[in-house]
């Protein structure tokens, strides 16, 4: 079992570095496989994304893939709103917590499956 949870790590780890959402599956191995609680299981998330996010920004900055303006109002964003949503996750039941999670998950999905259908359509018009 160690052997698999380290390649889920390294693989995610690689999707995360991509900025492609490697921490949203391991949340989903953490709960699904190994039988994590979602408050743990998003606590060790966090503690990821803080050794995956250098990699894949300093990535970003070199490819000019990053801009400034929205860095710092999400930035601003983030900390604003970041208390009251632990404040807020901190008191609703578990089975809400990890329905809400996977709503997220299917709406950035399906947004994601448009978005590239809509990309794709202006390219062929060009």
């Amino acid at each position: 079992m160690t052997v698999i949870a380290i390649l889920v790590g390294l693989i995610t780890g690689v999707i995360s570095g991509f900025g492609i959402g490697g921490g949203s599956l391991l949340i989903l191995y953490l709960t699904a496989a190994m039988g994590t609680d979602q408050y743990t299981a998003s606590g060790i998330n966090l503690l990821y994304f803080l050794a995956c996010a250098p990699a894949a920004l300093i990535s970003h900055i070199r490819n000019k893939r990053v801009e400034w303006q929205a860095v710092l109002w999400c930035t601003l964003a983030g900390v604003l709103t970041s208390a009251g949503a632990a404040f807020f996750a901190a008191r609703i039941h578990t089975d809400l917590l990890r329905r809400l999670f996977g709503v997220l998950l299917l709406y950035i999905g399906v947004k994601e499956l448009f978005c590239k259908k809509e990309k794709q359509k202006d390219r062929s018009a060009q």
